[in-house]
Formats: structure tokens, C-alpha cells, sequence
């Protein structure tokens, strides 16, 4: 095949349940000529024509039509990527590759570019010192990102940042699709497949090898296409405007600041009964986050949390009194058998000021755990429960989750603190306090006046 060809392969079983490997699947190979921008809509007849011929089977696209490319790892290849993209007409596809369980944090170890009739660009940001040409030579112009609340961050971390947002998985779920996965839109939408395998790959190895950058350039392929439909079914349910106003409060909203004691969040640490023992717990937490900082590992790969929790309540005084613990008997955990022991000692010392020793609870100014309102706030519990199931019915109508008509945090604030008096005019400006867009106020700020006036009774 010709290496800026596009080799696409049906499998005839491959969603019917059974084992591709039996199948004799029809392979075709499609030159780049049906899959450039202007030729895009004859390949996609073509797809469809021949989907019809094999009961509307996917097309399996298996590389970018330009070829798989190279990394871009110089300030000087940097450079003419900056020019090509402020050369560039249309959005830009952007999609990033993180290494979760492999090194510290949620930085960006690829990004990936596109601009419509352009090549693909892979960016590695930890070989580059800023990426401020690229910020720069995209200023005004539209992303298009699929998720992109989990890409935003990355990108962020990594100096850039959109002036306008399309987001094409936010854009499916306003649309009412239970499925939306990229996979799953690009599918039904364009009846198209990718051939995807990495996706818990470790993105911070190099070099980076051919198949990893074949499956990173995939992701942009084809978003700008998918964008092109999904705006026109937008366009059709009058849900544009909406799409847009949730787009931009990705961009708009508030940066989160670092989460209070996030070492509350240890999984197991509901088994610590005493103040003694809780400080202990956080002493190990904070020694094993300097240490997967220090080491750009995820922290769970030193001492996962159960073992943490183990630790804390054993409080061992020896290094064989530690590694007799059943979860510590892994090389990681032993290794840094001494830290452990110090930070014990040091969690036991914090426990003995009153001062510093962590209450058992945090205190917080969010509402209880839902489950509790009933016997707490019942009440509340009532009013949460009435606005749940009219609004649901609202959802419904629109076609789209309950959430995303209004965000669970949102209907929980307002149902626990309602505003006084409750009148439509107070709703309205208590929803536009905690975030909700004009729409959604539009679409709920009635039903919830009423709810929060009347509530039925709780249910059994």
C-alpha cells in the first residue's frame, strides 16, 4: 500500500459477537485523493454505498490519509508548525495523550493538531520549552476537542488555551445520545471505525513508536467531518445556541483551586476510627506525594492507598514489623521501607498536639451526602426529590440526560440553601450565582419555584 494511502478494512463479524480472528474480512485500500478535504463527502458516498453492499458494516480507517507522522520535538520544527497552522483556514482539531499510571500527574506527553486541509502535527511538550508559537498562531480560532473536560486541563498545564471551544462529545450528549464515545459518534455519524489499541498506553516513553503515533494521529482525523454533522442535527433540534453557551463555560468557568485535604480522599480511610491513627494517615499520604513528585510517578505505584491505610493502623516501629504487613510485600513499597517508618513516627508526633491532629471529619460548606437529607433535612430531602423527578420529565422533553440540563451539584445547592424568599425572580439569580447558563435557567427556573414552594411528599 501506498504509505499516503488509507488502508481501510470490513470486518464482516466484527459487530455481530464474533471473534474477528474467524472472520475473511473484505480489505480496500482508498488513496489519499477520495479522503482529502474537498473529496471527503465521495468517500463518504463511497462508505455508505458500500456499507449498503455489507449490511451497513463500518469502515475500519486504519491510518491518517497524509501518512503517520513524525514527532515534533525542536523549537525549530516547532516553529514551521506555528506558521502552517496561522496559515491555516478553519477550526483546529485538538486531541492530547496523558500517561495516567505511568508518571506523576495529569500532564500532556503528545498533542495533536489539525487544521482543516492541513497535515497532522504531533507536539511533544516535555521536549519543548513553550508553546507559545502555537497559542499564538491560533488565536481567534475555533478547537474542536472531543471531551474536552478531560483535555482542557493538560492543555492547559501546557500553556495553551482556546479562545473558542467545540466539543463534540459535550455536543452528542445535548443531543440525547446514550453512546458517546468518539468511537461511538464517529460510527453512527459518518459510519466510520478507527483502529484503536493504546489507549492505557504509558505516552511518555520515546521513542515513541509508529503504531502509538498512528493511534494519537487518529484522533484528529476525522473530527473536523464529525463537527460538520453534528452541528447540522444542532442546527435541526435548535440546540445550537445551547451547545455553544455549554462550550463556553468550559472556558469561562472559575479555575478550581487545589482540593482541601486531599488526602481525605485515601480509598479505605472510612476504616480509621481515631484522630491518632487519621494523622498518621496523612503523614503517609503527604511523604508519598513528595516521593512521586520527586520521582514523576503516580503515587499509587510507591504505596497504593489500601496499603497506606494498612500501614497507618498497624503503626509499625521496625522494618520487619512493616514488611510484615500482607500489602507491603512488594519491591516498591520496600524500598522506601525507612520513609515509611519516619513518617509513622512523624504522623504520631502530630497527633499528640491538638492543635495540629485532623478532626475526623472536615468541615465543609457543601451540602451532606444525599442519603442522609431524609433523616437530617427532610424537607430538603422533599424538595430534591420533587425537582429530581419534574425535571426529569423536562430532560426527557429536551432530549438530552438530566444532567446536563442542570448539573447535580447545581439542583442539590439550591434544594439544601434555597433562596428566601423563594420567588422566580430569586431562583433565577440563585441559579445564575451557582453557575447554570441562560438556557438552562429558561428551561428550569420554573419548575424549580414550584418544587421548592410545594414539594411532594418523600416516597417510600
Amino acid at each position: 500500500m501506498d504509505r499516503y494511502g488509507v488502508h481501510v478494512r470490513r470486518f464482516a463479524t466484527r459487530f455481530r459477537g464474533r471473534n474477528p480472528a474467524e472472520s475473511n474480512p473484505k480489505e480496500v485500500t482508498i488513496s489519499s485523493r477520495h479522503l482529502t478535504a474537498d473529496g471527503f463527502e465521495e468517500f463518504r458516498e463511497h462508505a455508505r454505498q458500500d456499507s449498503q453492499d455489507h449490511n451497513n458494516e463500518p469502515t475500519l480507517i486504519e491510518q491518517p490519509v497524509g501518512g503517520i507522522p513524525p514527532i515534533v520535538d525542536t523549537q525549530t520544527q516547532l516553529a514551521h508548525v506555528a506558521n502552517k497552522l496561522r496559515s491555516g483556514t478553519g477550526p483546529v482539531a485538538v486531541d492530547t495523550e496523558r500517561a495516567s499510571g505511568y508518571r506523576y500527574g495529569q500532564r500532556a506527553f503528545l498533542i495533536q493538531l489539525k487544521r482543516q486541509d492541513d497535515s497532522i502535527w504531533l507536539l511533544d511538550p516535555e521536549a519543548l520549552d513553550s508553546l507559545c508559537p502555537v497559542q499564538e498562531a491560533l488565536e481567534g480560532v475555533e478547537w474542536i476537542l472531543h471531551a474536552a473536560i478531560q483535555d482542557l486541563p493538560s492543555l492547559r498545564q501546557a500553556g495553551l488555551w482556546p479562545d473558542r471551544l467545540f466539543d463534540t462529545e459535550l455536543a452528542g450528549r445535548l443531543l440525547g445520545y446514550h453512546k458517546v464515545s468518539l468511537s461511538a459518534l464517529l460510527e453512527h455519524k459518518l459510519n466510520i471505525t478507527l483502529a484503536k489499541e493504546h489507549s492505557a498506553a504509558d505516552w511518555s516513553v520515546r521513542p515513541l513508536p509508529e503504531d502509538m503515533r498512528n493511534y494519537a494521529a487518529l484522533d484528529v482525523e476525522l473530527l473536523h467531518e464529525l463537527r460538520e454533522v453534528i452541528i447540522q442535527e444542532l442546527e435541526a433540534a435548535h440546540k445550537l445556541e445551547i451547545a455553544y453557551e455549554e462550550f463556553n463555560s468550559l472556558l469561562t468557568r472559575p479555575h478550581k483551586p487545589p482540593r482541601k485535604d486531599p488526602w481525605r480522599r485515601t480509598s479505605g480511610i472510612h476504616e480509621i476510627t481515631d484522630r491518632r491513627t487519621l494523622a498518621i494517615v496523612k503523614s503517609l499520604w503527604t511523604t508519598r506525594e513528595k516521593l512521586a513528585r520527586s520521582r514523576d510517578l503516580p503515587p499509587g505505584k510507591l504505596l497504593n492507598d489500601r496499603s497506606l491505610v494498612a500501614v497507618a493502623k498497624a503503626k509499625p516501629r521496625t522494618v520487619p514489623q512493616l514488611m510484615k504487613i500482607p500489602r507491603m510485600r512488594r519491591k516498591a513499597a520496600s524500598r522506601d521501607a525507612r520513609r515509611w517508618l519516619q513518617a509513622i513516627q512523624d504522623g504520631i508526633k502530630i497527633a499528640q498536639d491538638p492543635d495540629k491532629v485532623p478532626p475526623m471529619r472536615a468541615s465543609s460548606q457543601s451540602p451532606p451526602a444525599v442519603k442522609a437529607w431524609r433523616d437530617k433535612e427532610p424537607l430538603a430531602a422533599r424538595r430534591l426529590q420533587t425537582c429530581r423527578n419534574r425535571l426529569a420529565r423536562v430532560a426527557a422533553d429536551q432530549n438530552m440526560p438530566l444532567e446536563n440540563l442542570l448539573l447535580p451539584e447545581t439542583l442539590r445547592e439550591i434544594c439544601w440553601r434555597p433562596p428566601e424568599p423563594i420567588t422566580p425572580e430569586s431562583v433565577e439569580r440563585r441559579l445564575t450565582d451557582l453557575g447554570a447558563r441562560p438556557w438552562q435557567i429558561e428551561a428550569t427556573s420554573a419548575v424549580i419555584t414550584v418544587a421548592l414552594l410545594d414539594p411532594d411528599p418523600l416516597e417510600e
